[in-house]
């Protein structure tokens, strides 16, 4: 038997007693953290995260065949997703949430990694900011700032401006944060009930002949469609487990973000398949941009009533907003995986320091700010080269997807000893979130651009991912050896 960092544990040891004693430490370490988050704040959070807009426009490349796979991805990924999280926060409703429970279910050195990984998909994700910021301007705009996106010096303006506006707010803590978060989900929930309700509006007024959203034929069996099939499941569906990162700084948290998931699944599920059907219902399969998709819906839905100009442009700046907002969410959380490694000794204690006055993290959230704007310093050279750009962001999303590999096996092969075990229907809905994960990493391997040589893309996303974990390998094993000689002094 051994216990959670690898080493044996004495006759009176036993899994449940060193689970309890792991989490009485971390609850220790979190008592100075403020409880700022309700069900009402996670709820809200949770769909600004999950919810990403360009979903419903690679869904609608479908046609009416999209509801199918909309319902194989929330039963075969998201539905599972949901129980695992639930399950695992009741279990070990701790304040670094994914990483305590790989930690505590297997061991600190799968935590470690598992957190590493987490951070470098938020790196890169935060990065995006400065870029995506420059788009939106340039559309809400208009022809005349077209020149945002090429700029630069402008793109790299934006990024540091959002990423200090990021860093002060994460300072000040989810008192404020939470507002800016809470503020980016209603304005996911009032775009996505525009378009949701836009055919309705169209039935009504005359301009669209007929709507049918649930009307569905079946797929063909397909690598394509087995490719979108891996993007709707953990690419558009994942997220859920976010929130539990900020567990320490819930209120109640065994109780709030177990509500929060409940209520935030069902309206997440409406709000992709309606959304999508309104694409279906508006735009031709080829034209689909899927860029931007919820623009053109609504440009293409109420132009006839010439106020499409001023509603796109209104949906973009929102858009801007929660964007901003959805990249606030993961900075803010991902900044407290470097404090919690430090509460184990994984990194030294600078990063655990807390802020005198607000008691988050600052060391560790300026690191965070500065690594985001570092990447995003360095994606500026070569601008344009989209075959580059396609590499960082599928690398990216295979280290977000490792982690979701690390949450499924924990109720399969984690936990040993510990009693009572997760029931079979669990480790079924485990098994089906575990392969569907693995269905997204094997597909991210390959490109969906034309590039030069599919091998050679497909090697370098390999020797990326791999590269970048024997860092963190390497960062793990410093941290061993000044442990060691710590304990010799």
């Amino acid at each position: 038997m051994t216990d959670f960092d690898g080493g044996p544990v004495g006759p009176a040891g036993s899994p449940a007693t060193e689970l309890a004693q792991a989490e009485a430490l971390v609850e220790a370490h979190s008592a100075s953290l403020k409880k700022e988050l309700g069900v009402g704040d996670l709820a809200l959070t949770q769909i600004l995260f999950i919810v990403g807009l360009t979903w419903i426009g690679v869904a609608g490349k479908l046609g009416s065949s999209h509801v199918i796979f909309w319902l194989l991805a929330l039963a075969l990924f998201y539905l599972p997703s949901a129980a695992v999280v639930m399950y695992l926060n009741r279990l070990m409703p701790l304040e670094g949430g994914l990483y305590q429970w790989a930690k505590l279910g297997f061991n600190q050195t799968v935590g470690f990694m598992l957190a590493w990984n987490l951070w470098l998909y938020v790196i890169v994700f935060t990065s995006e900011i400065g870029l995506q910021c420059a788009t939106y301007l340039s559309y809400a705009i208009g022809p005349s700032a077209a020149w945002m996106t090429s700029s630069s010096w402008f793109v790299a303006l934006s990024s540091a401006v959002i990423l200090t506006l990021m860093v002060v707010t994460s300072t000040i803590g989810l008192s404020v944060g939470k507002w800016v978060h809470n503020t980016g989900g209603v304005f996911m929930i009032t775009i996505f009930g525009a378009v949701v309700l836009l055919p309705v509006f169209g039935l009504l007024t005359g301009t669209l002949p007929v709507y049918h959203p649930f009307r569905t034929r079946l797929p063909e069996v397909s690598l394509y469609n087995l490719n979108i099939l891996g993007k709707m499941g953990f690419g558009a569906l994942g997220g859920f487990e976010y929130m539990a990162i900020l567990a320490g700084e819930t209120k109640v948290p065994v109780r709030s973000v177990g509500r929060s998931v409940l209520i935030a699944a069902p309206v997440i599920a409406l709000m992709f398949v309606l959304g999508t059907s309104t694409v279906v219902a508006y735009i031709p399969n080829e034209d689909i941009d899927l860029i931007g998709p919820v623009a053109q819906v609504l440009r293409a839905g109420f132009g006839p009533f010439g106020v499409a100009a001023p509603l796109v442009t209104i949906a973009i700046l929102m858009t801007l907003a929660m964007r901003v907002g959805q990249a606030s969410v993961a900075f803010t959380a991902v900044t407290r995986l470097p404090m919690v490694a430090g509460w184990d000794h994984m990194l030294p204690a600078w990063f655990s320091r807390l802020h005198a006055t607000y008691k988050t993290p600052v060391n560790s959230i300026l690191l965070v700010g500065v690594s985001s704007f570092g990447i995003a310093s360095l994606s500026l050279i070569g601008v344009g080269q989209a075959e580059a750009f396609q590499l960082l962001f599928n690398a990216s999303g295979i280290f977000y997807a490792l982690t979701y590999v690390v949450m499924f096996a924990i109720p399969l092969f984690g936990l040993r000893g510990v009693t009572p075990r997760p029931p079979l229907w669990l480790k079924l809905a485990s098994w089906s979130g575990l392969l569907m994960t693995l269905l997204y990493i094997t597909l991210s391997v390959f490109p969906i651009i034309s590039v030069t040589s599919v091998s050679t893309f497909a090697l370098k996303i390999f020797l990326l991912i791999v590269a970048m974990n024997l860092v963190g390998i390497a960062i793990l094993r410093s941290a061993g050896r000044r442990s060691a000689a710590s304990g010799r002094r």
